[in-house]
């Protein structure tokens, strides 16, 4: 597998693609191949983060066509963020990209946050982007 992989927390919605278009600018710039985690805590049949197939082929088709070297995982069981962080871990990423949901106060006291697990705990830099943002 390549060296120094850009890690996608990426969902099927907007902020998965904002997401998904930031990694492939970033490893069009500075060639590397990009992992996307796609994961759920186990109730993927309610997750709607969770792709089911169309999204999956849609996806699998789009990095396909980036000409990147790329690879997908979809883990179940645990909390997202651990499932991210183990990837970039385990792959020694350079870099992970997530997109970012705007949460109320309230929200982001009561819910917590996959993302801000990430920026805390994350070994690499990480890369919140909104949706609506360009890729530099």
């Amino acid at each position: 597998m390549s060296a120094g992989w850009v890690v996608v927390g990426w969902t099927p919605d907007e902020y998965g693609e904002v997401a998904l278009d930031h990694a492939l600018a970033e490893v069009a710039h500075r060639p590397s191949g990009v992992v996307v985690v796609n994961g759920t805590k186990g109730d993927s049949l309610v997750d709607t983060r969770y792709a089911g197939s169309d999204a999956m082929q849609e996806l699998e088709r789009r990095l396909g066509a980036a000409g990147v070297e790329w690879s997908v995982r979809q883990p179940v069981g645990g909390d997202v963020a651990d499932q991210v962080l183990a990837v970039a871990t385990e792959l020694g990423a350079r870099l992970i990209v997530l997109g970012l949901r705007k949460r109320t106060p309230v929200g982001k006291l009561l819910m917590g946050s996959v993302a801000q697990r990430v920026i805390l705990d994350a070994s690499c830099p990480v890369l919140c982007v909104k949706p609506g943002s360009e890729p530099r």
